[in-house]
Order: C-alpha cells, then sequence, then structure tokens
C-alpha cells in the first residue's frame, strides 16, 4: 500500500489559444512544478509553445498571450523527452483535468498518471464552497499569498502560476485533512455526494 506521504506529485496546466465552434483548441502555453510532503515545492518549469493559428482574442483577453509571445517557442510535440522524464515518474496534478488530459493526448499511449483532480477533491472538502474554481478556491482559503511567493513573476491563468496554485492547494488539503498517512488511492475517487446534493437544492 501507497501513502500519500510517498506520492511524488507532478502538477501540470496548459494555457489555449481557444476555439469556435468547429476548431479544434490548441496548447500555447505549458507549465509543471512539483510536490511532495517530503521535499516541499520545486522545479517550476514553463514554455510557450507554438501554434500554427491564431490566438483568439477571448483567450488573450484571460491569458494574455499574443503571438509574439510565442516567437521561436518548441512544439508540444518536440517537449516529450522533457514531459516524459518530468511526468513519468509522478502522479499527476490538475484542477479540472479534462483539457491537461486532452492536450497530453497528442502522445499516444504516454500513460502519465495517476492523475490527482484537485477540482473534484475541493468539492469533496469543501462542498458548501461558492465557487470550485482554482483562483476563488484559493483566494478565499487564504493561499494566494503563497502562491505569489513561489513565483512571484507570475500571475493567475499563466500556466505556471495555476500548475503551482493547484499544489498549493493540494498540499493544504492533505495538511489541513490530515491525509498523509492514508493510502495515496483516496486521491483518485473523492466522494462528492455532499456537492452534488447541494447543486440539486
Amino acid at each position: 500500500m501507497t501513502h500519500i506521504r510517498d506520492i511524488h506529485f507532478c502538477a501540470i496546466d496548459f494555457e489555449s489559444a481557444g476555439a469556435t465552434r468547429g476548431e479544434t483548441d490548441a496548447p500555447v502555453q505549458i507549465g509543471l512544478a512539483n510536490w511532495s510532503i517530503n521535499t516541499g515545492h520545486s522545479d517550476p518549469w514553463v514554455t510557450y509553445l507554438h501554434v500554427d493559428r491564431e490566438i483568439h482574442w477571448s483567450a488573450s483577453k484571460i491569458h494574455g498571450i499574443t503571438r509574439a509571445d510565442l516567437a521561436n517557442a518548441p512544439t508540444l510535440l518536440s517537449l516529450w523527452p522533457e514531459l516524459s522524464q518530468k511526468l513519468g515518474n509522478s502522479w499527476v496534478v490538475a484542477h479540472g483535468k479534462g483539457t491537461e488530459k486532452r492536450f497530453l493526448r497528442s502522445f499516444p499511449g504516454h500513460r502519465f498518471g495517476p492523475w490527482v483532480d484537485t477540482l473534484w477533491l475541493a468539492r469533496a472538502a469543501w462542498p458548501d464552497a461558492p465557487d470550485h474554481s482554482l483562483g476563488s478556491l484559493c483566494e478565499n482559503l487564504g493561499l494566494t499569498e503563497k502562491i505569489r511567493t513561489l513565483v512571484p513573476t507570475r500571475l493567475w491563468h499563466d500556466a505556471l502560476f495555476d500548475a503551482v496554485a493547484s499544489l498549493v492547494l493540494l498540499e493544504h488539503l492533505i495538511t489541513t485533512q490530515q491525509l498523509q498517512n492514508h493510502p495515496a488511492e483516496i486521491l483518485l475517487h473523492p466522494n462528492t455526494s455532499r456537492w452534488t446534493r447541494n447543486k440539486r437544492t
């Protein structure tokens, strides 16, 4: 049995070009960050990504990334050696993992994971929270200042900032819920029944 205290977590976040109906979205930035109970926060990594399309104004309005930022940026596929090394031996963390898993399908059969979704963990831990978005949770739980200390030159909707934020949220949840010595598998299937009931009322 593997316990939470023995797991190495690597968080991943993508920012995207945005898409309209009928279009396929594409990533324009990727951020990774690492955390474990034994080693703390470490190895932040971020890069812009080359795409052969324009960035939608609605997406750029959120994350501030423009085509000029992508000049000379690598393609996602070219980063396979680095991503394989960074993600291959970790439990992968994301807040709402759907986007991250979808973009990583560029690498068929990569087998990254297990995946820890801090969105679902937060819904299980704090079902009465008015908003379970990453920014709102971190603000309401008083975690934003710690995130800014870890990545002082970045802001919300930057891929590295958001990756670090999901790790800080995970750390807070594990610490406050005293989960360090629990089986790690409990992070994979959180009980969100109370949150579900709240949504129905």
